[in-house]
């Protein structure tokens, strides 16, 4: 029995690196993607705002993708629908970078986003099985290699575009290797399987009500997170009269702060339980944002993004593991709670110009402090079950039967 324990728990630990290199793939993709948008602007021929328009085409195809992840995963496997739904989203990335205008470049984000979407679902289902497995957290930490493959993704892409090579290329050769390395991590996750007597879920269907509750907390922490990624340099030039280059040194600091904290999430979940962490994370936040509101000067508002940050790195990982057991159907709820902080991502940045147009920038972010206080308010709604009760790890080759059936 003992021997049996460690291997199974090796098999475990096993699983989750895979699952946290899967993370940083597809992390990479959008980092290697956001780098060359200026190439693939000027390539395709598009205006600012046309190029704007192309931009919400991701988000799209994402929100009408997710809810097909649970369907496949039901169908072949969450490991065989992962390494498929994964090489789909890495191949994507050459697609933009051959748009000849602007239809073309509509078509290719579109399955751009839908395969992120999908790959998205699946793989943070999996995070969360293993999460189960484990009986400690671990989703704050996949979330935080997310962020480091996005970082790696972008800083390849910056020495691509700094040599002027040609996004074609570059894209393509990065859509190769990361496939192959996608495909390498996949080998190593947990092979679950819905039971027989399991009905297949809806291929569309609306989001759970649990996920629409647990969502309105995510929406909070995207919304205050898209806005101050986009609008923190923008705010420290044209409010603070700021110098391009220490403005654009606060939108990297915001970035590497949710970085970092993604990474050390897990332990301070594991201590203190996901809602005081995100109770407290709100209160950090809420703080941040004052900060930045009132901020005489720049170092005051560099401060308040960081404290933003740092306040709601993990409530996206949070979302995703309590919509996880939420209810009968993971992978279902994941879609609907990831469908709702997508939408927040999409219309975060244009909502702040909005309310930035009709009053000020300064007025905007008191909007963003006020969502952040809604984390305190509604942090309850993340409270979990009993984790890693209902399931003991598999032994090694052997499938796992889902300890909350994944679809």
């Amino acid at each position: 029995m003992a021997a049996e324990t460690v291997f199974s728990t090796e098999r475990l630990r096993r699983a989750r690196f895979a699952v946290a290199a899967v993370f940083c793939v597809h992390g990479a993709v959008t980092g290697s993607f956001a780098t060359r948008i200026p190439w693939i602007q000027e390539h395709a021929g598009v205006s600012a705002g046309q190029l704007g328009l192309a931009l919400a085409f991701p988000a799209l195809g994402a929100s009408l993708a997710m809810p097909l992840a649970g369907a496949v995963s039901h169908r072949f496997g969450a490991r065989t629908a992962l390494r498929g739904l994964l090489a789909l989203w890495t191949l994507s990335l050459a697609l933009p970078s051959l748009a000849p205008n602007i239809w073309g470049l509509c078509a290719a984000l579109f399955v751009y986003g839908a395969t992120a979407g999908m790959s998205d679902v699946a793989m943070n289902a999996l995070g969360v099985e293993v999460e189960n497995r484990l009986g400690k957290s671990i989703m704050s930490s996949l979330h935080g290699m997310w962020s480091v493959g996005a970082l790696l993704g972008s800083a390849a892409g910056t020495v691509a575009a700094h040599l002027g090579g040609d996004a074609r290329i570059h894209h393509l050769i990065a859509a190769l290797v990361l496939t192959a390395l996608g495909l390498l991590f996949c080998q190593g996750v947990l092979d679950v399987h819905s039971t027989q007597d399991e009905e297949a879920p809806p291929r569309f269907s609306l989001p759970p009500k649990s996920a629409l509750v647990i969502g309105a907390i995510g929406f909070c922490g995207v919304f205050a997170e898209g806005a101050s990624l986009d609008w923190s340099a923008v705010y420290l030039r044209d409010e603070l009269g700021s110098s391009a280059g220490l403005a654009a040194a606060s939108t990297t600091a915001f970035a590497l702060t949710m970085a970092v904290a993604r990474l050390v999430g897990d332990r301070v979940v594991d201590r203190f339980g996901a809602v005081r962490t995100v109770r407290v994370g709100g209160a950090v936040a809420t703080l941040g944002g004052l900060m930045v509101v009132l901020a005489p000067h720049a170092a005051v508002a560099m401060a308040g993004f960081g404290l933003i940050g740092l306040g709601v790195a993990v409530v996206v990982p949070l979302a995703f593991a309590a919509a996880a057991r939420s209810g009968p159907n993971p992978s279902q709820a994941i879609a609907g709670v990831a469908t709702i902080t997508y939408t927040s991502g999409l219309i975060a940045p244009s909502a702040i110009g909005g309310i930035a147009d009709a009053t000020s920038l300064v007025f905007s972010f008191g909007l963003v402090t006020l969502l952040a206080l809604g984390l305190v308010l509604g942090a309850g709604v993340l409270r979990p079950g009993a984790r890693g009760a209902t399931a003991k790890a598999p032994a090694d080759g052997a499938p796992a039967k889902s300890s909350g059936p994944i679809a």
